[in-house]
């Protein structure tokens, strides 16, 4: 059963006036529990618009959001209820932090659900250790950690409240190769115990071809492709025409590919292409 499913998505920013602008246009998916989509597109390709459209920050001129099959703004006065079922962490999402502690920033979420402190506790704990955060981190000021564990201490505040959908947007930003892999990986592991859907937002090809199931390009407002990494990335020319780019190993085959070397254009990692070749070489 699709956990998320868009119809007809529709936004206008200023409707009426001279600076109308329609950010979103007819926009329709469906996303199955326990998937991990990568969301690629250019900058102003309506990225951004679209997730915040899929938790009930943004409401939708035309069309709907279904969550578990029932339209999210149904009850309107219910919207924040769909807030703690689709988490979203927002790109640098350590500037969100604000209380005294990294243990009170995390528990901020769970509280406002109106759990009890036992279990608050323990969902404190749970996504401290999920993304990463050592123990004794959890009663510093969130002010006083380093770049990276704000950005864990930030995501594990929306984790703690277990959320059915976690929407990520470029959660990686801004971090050095070292600390983006290892988010990445925390990640990956959490969708792989939690076994919910994940969505994430990033302008890494690299990033998105390595751990999404499926990926959904965006451009000019609109859903271009929804399929598989392998198949998205086999159209390697159409995403250049968007303004995107392929996988720096994707590209290098498919410039074999073009000069006549008969190999998977499809590849997504380093370890795929040494196999590729070596089966090759081997026939």
């Amino acid at each position: 059963m699709a956990v998320i499913r868009a119809e007809n998505l529709k936004l206008v920013y200023s409707r009426g006036t001279s600076f109308e602008k329609t950010a979103l246009s007819g926009v329709s998916f469906s996303i199955e529990q326990g998937e991990f989509v990568g969301i690629i597109g250019h900058t102003g390709s309506g990225k951004s618009t679209l997730v915040q459209m899929l938790n009930g920050l943004l409401k939708p001129t035309e069309g709907t959001v279904y969550l578990n099959e029932k339209d999210i703004w149904e009850e309107p006065k219910k919207i924040r209820s769909v807030r703690f079922k689709v988490g979203m962490v927002f790109q640098y999402p350590e500037y969100q932090l604000f209380e005294e502690t990294v243990y009170k920033d995390i528990a901020f979420g769970p509280k406002n659900m109106g759990l009890e402190e036992e279990e608050i506790d323990k969902k404190v704990k749970k996504a401290a250790e999920f993304v990463g955060l050592k123990k004794e981190l959890l009663e510093k000021s969130p002010f006083d950690l380093s770049g990276g564990e704000k950005r864990r201490a930030a995501i594990a505040g929306v984790i703690a409240m277990d959320p059915d959908v976690l929407i990520l947007d470029e959660p990686t930003a801004g971090l050095d190769p070292l600390g983006r892999d290892a988010l990445l990986s925390q990640i990956q592991d959490y969708h792989d115990v939690r076994k919910n859907t994940v969505l994430l937002v990033s302008h890494s090809m690299e990033d998105i071809a390595r751990i999404a199931d499926r990926i959904l390009v965006m451009s000019h407002g609109k859903k271009v492709m929804l399929d598989t990494a392998r198949h998205v990335f086999a159209r390697g020319r159409e995403l250049e025409a968007l303004g995107l780019r392929v996988p720096q190993v994707t590209k290098v085959m498919m410039l074999l590919k073009e000069n006549g070397i008969a190999v998977d254009e499809s590849v997504l990692t380093v370890e795929q292409a040494f196999n590729e070749m070596i089966n090759r070489l081997g026939t």
